[in-house]
């Protein structure tokens, strides 16, 4: 089983790579699905072909899918929606008002890890392609794990239990609604349909994800951000696809400079990101729409290379024995020191890069041990522990 997961800045062209690398990787002979967790679908427009909530197949060994977050939110979501609208109800909202406010923010990602999970683990599949959402979108959905697991495990409990207990006095106090034991009860099979999903994604094994750039100055920046904050959660990335290069034969003058700056953005792109591979596919002619434009566009990015093989290995953890001490190391690629924040709680090492935040559950190995100093070393964050 392989899952690549595809994502970048808006408009550089994620969807196309995305849904021909699932072409490709149909034709060589694998069961494969693809399927968008951007809100703004568009894998049914590269592909021409109708695509809906359900897997709906495009071509023989491969399925499409685009995600219907309102049907899948009635569905797994009710008994909390309920709640949410009586609440609004009681605070003066509309009817109307009540019913879109009910739908909260970030349940779109949830439903979507859901739906890699179900696609992995079913056995109808040989590799899960995902076109992910910008890059923004995608740091949230692939952080959403850790954000969960931490919440259920620190808060969830303590909230239900509180609200048993408070709930007699405030119906005597007021006639706000008060979530009730089904409600709980929701979250918590809600949350259980995503049980393995951290696991399933952290296996470079089984996930790796790709990144793909135009070569310009802000959609390389980006690109560099997403690549820090992967590493920080633990994911890997195994190639870089820079995509709309110029091509070779265009002599026109008009582009000579275009060609220029192109070249010298790809030449930044290979020494920044190595040893990841960069792979570079041309600016199309003419639209890529269609099965057959896109395997065709799939076969000239991938060349020889197996497009679901993994392509790279750098480890975003590993653990190695310094005399008598133990260092974990943390790769974290473009990070200047001044960005890094480290804290230790118990048998937790928090760690902060710029927005992002994460709370590491050490091992028993390091979690008996003191923390003795933390130093970057090249791409990576060294933190002994004594």
């Amino acid at each position: 089983m392989r899952i690549l997961l595809f994502t970048g800045k808006g408009g550089v062209g994620k969807t196309t790579v995305a849904a021909a690398t699932a072409a490709v990787a149909a034709a060589s002979g694998r069961r494969t699905i693809v399927c968008s967790t951007d809100p703004a679908h568009s894998l049914a427009d590269a592909f021409d072909v109708p695509l809906g909530d359900a897997p709906a197949q495009i071509a023989p060994r491969l399925w499409g899918q685009q995600l219907n977050a309102r049907t899948r939110f009635e569905e797994a979501w009710d008994d909390v929606r309920s709640y949410v609208v009586d609440v609004l109800d009681w605070a003066g909202a509309g009817a109307v008002e009540a019913e879109e406010l009910a739908v909260v923010p970030g349940l779109d990602e949830v439903f979507a890890l859901a739906d890699i999970k179900q696609f992995a683990t079913s056995g109808d599949y040989d590799v899960v392609v995902v076109d992910c959402a910008p890059t923004a979108e995608t740091i949230r959905l692939l952080s959403l794990p850790d954000v969960l697991g931490w919440y259920m495990d620190r808060v969830f409990d303590t909230q239900r239990r509180l609200t048993r207990i408070v709930r007699p006095v405030l119906d005597r106090l007021t006639d706000v609604p008060i979530a009730g034991d089904g409600v709980f009860a929701a979250i918590r099979r809600f949350y259980e349909r995503l049980d393995g999903v951290r696991e399933l994604l952290g296996d470079g094994a089984v996930t790796t994800a790709r990144l793909v750039v135009n070569p310009e100055r802000m959609v390389v920046a980006e690109a560099r951000r997403t690549y820090t904050y992967l590493s920080l959660f633990g994911y890997h990335v195994d190639a870089v696809v820079a995509n709309r290069m110029l091509p070779a034969g265009v002599e026109d003058p008009f582009f000579t400079a275009w060609k220029a700056t192109q070249s010298a953005h790809l030449d930044r792109i290979e020494e920044a990101f190595a040893p990841l591979p960069v792979l570079t596919a041309e600016l199309a002619g003419g639209e890529l729409v269609g099965l057959d434009a896109l395997d065709g566009f799939g076969r000239s990015l991938y060349g020889a290379l197996d497009p679901v093989a993994r392509l790279a290995l750098v480890e975003p953890f590993r653990v190695d024995a310094v005399g008598d001490s133990l260092v974990l190391s943390v790769h974290l690629p473009f990070t200047a020191r001044d960005e890094v924040e480290l804290g230790c709680n118990g048998d937790e090492l928090l760690l902060a890069v710029g927005p992002h935040r994460r709370a590491l559950v050490l091992p028993d190995s390091l979690a008996r041990r003191e923390v003795t100093g933390a130093r970057l070393a090249g791409d990576r964050l060294e933190v002994e522990f004594a």
